[in-house]
This record gives structure tokens, sequence and C-alpha cells, in this order.
């Protein structure tokens, strides 16, 4: 008995902890993982935006602006344009990572976010930046489509890219905890078409806001996706309705409050845990 005590291999020691304690490798694992969900059906969350801006683009410059109509200084395409881009960004950020949990709550496997050793930040983290790799693809999809129809000069890069990842984050952050709340797909549509859809249409994405009263104008500047809109045109007209300061602002205050709850809910197993 003692000899073949004496036989047996010596134990491995202890897996070092991972730099900073952090799994990269089980973040990368889900990330990834997210990011071919939505690759797998490339034509239902890539290409159906596509058409969907068009169309809106199609029916409000005929419509409309008749190609001829000036706003802030440009033709009615060219200022239409990046907020129809940034609608599509953000719908689809938000879309993501909401469709994502409650499609695992519903099918049962959510059991398979639970279970790998990754925290809760990790996990967050892992969502979040999977839904914004699919609202910065839609955004560069639909743009590239558009520049033979609409004149997309990009005047300041540094506001168009901090615009675009800055709204598809706060998006994607308020998918991620419509989606810990909903338990069915109709929770998560009524968050879809009574805050989201509002919330954009009212923003200034067909219109200008300075050609609103003064008392609507002070309701629309109360709404965050006008900053995030704002900021983003200014980056292709050079022209803002906002100030600037107060728009970046807030869209980080926002994106650093949906972190903590997202966070939160997933650290205390909230509508995940039976």
């Amino acid at each position: 008995m003692s000899d073949r005590l004496s036989s047996r291999p010596p134990a491995l020691p202890p897996m070092p902890l991972p730099p900073m304690g952090v799994n990269w490798l089980g973040l990368w694992t889900l990330y990834l993982k997210e990011v071919r969900r939505f690759l797998n059906v490339y034509t239902q969350t890539l290409m159906a935006p596509v058409v969907t801006t068009f169309l809106f683009l199609a029916v409000f410059t005929l419509a409309l602006g008749r190609g001829a109509e000036i706003v802030d200084g440009v033709p009615y395409s060219q200022f239409l344009a990046p907020g129809l881009v940034m609608m599509a960004m953000t719908q689809n950020a938000f879309a993501n990572t909401s469709s994502s949990l409650v499609i695992s709550k519903m099918q049962g496997n959510i059991v398979d976010l639970l279970m790998p050793p990754l925290s809760a930040g990790e996990v967050t983290l892992a969502l979040t930046a999977a839904g914004v790799t699919r609202g910065l693809l839609v955004g560069t999809v639909t743009a590239v489509a558009m520049i033979p129809f609409v004149r997309i000069v990009p005047q300041h890069i540094g506001f168009i890219l901090f615009h675009a990842v800055a709204a598809c984050t706060m998006l994607s952050l308020l998918g991620l905890v419509g989606g810990l709340w909903s338990e069915k797909f109709d929770h998560m549509h009524a968050i879809t078409n009574f805050i989201i859809s509002p919330l954009a249409f009212l923003s200034g994405t067909f219109y200008t806001t300075t050609r609103l009263p003064e008392t609507w104008q002070t309701v629309a500047h109360l709404n965050p996706f006008f900053y995030m809109l704002d900021g983003f045109r200014y980056g292709f007209i050079g022209h803002a309705d906002g100030n600037l300061a107060v728009g970046m602002t807030v869209m980080i205050a926002m994106s650093v409050a949906l972190s903590f709850a997202a966070y939160t809910l997933i650290r205390t197993g909230y509508r995940l845990k039976s």
C-alpha cells in the first residue's frame, strides 16, 4: 500500500491566477460566442437594418426633403443620413444583448452563462462588447451603402468615433439591463416600443431641434438620445444643436450608471437563478 502511494505522480501545483485577476480567456470566449451568434444570421442582424434605413432615407428625403431643402447648411439628405446611421447602430446594439439574454432564459440554456468561471464584471463586459460590435458593424455597413446616394464627408473623425462607440455602449448596457428584467419577448418588445423607439424618434433624427418651440427644445435636451445623435451628426456636418461637452458628459454618466446596474443584477442573479 505504501509502495502504491509512493509511486503516484506528485500533485500539480495550483494554476496561477490570471493577470489582474481577470479570466481573459473566458471573457474572450464569451465575446466570440456572442459575435458568432449574430454573424450566423447576418441577413437578419446586418442586412435587414440596412434595408430599413434605406426605406427611411427614401421616404423622408422624397416626401419631406425633395433633395432641395437646406437644413443646418447642408441638403436634407446629408443632414438625415447620420441620424439614420445612429438609429440603426443603437437599435441593434440594444437588440443584441437583450435578445441574447431573453432567448437563453426561454430556451433554458442560461445555465451556460452562469456555470463558467466568469465573474459578473467579466460577463457584463463580454456581452456589452458584443453588442457594441454589432452596432458598429451595422453602422459601418449602412454608412458605406449610403455613399453612392448621399454625400457623406466626415469632418471630425474623433467626434464620430467617440459618439458611435459611446452610443453603442450605452444602448448595449441598456439592452443588458432590459434583458435581465425581461422574462419573455413581450417584455423586451415593450421596452423597445415604449422607451427605445420614442426616444430615438424624438431625438432629432429626422429634424433639427432648433425649429422647435423653446419649451420643446428644453424637453428634447433632456433626452439622452439627443446628445449621442447631435455629437455624431456634428462629426459629419460640423453643426450641433446642443452643447457637445454636456452631451459627452451625459453619455459617459449614463454608461457608468447602466454598467453598475447591469453588474449588480448579474452578480445577484436577478431573474437568472431559479
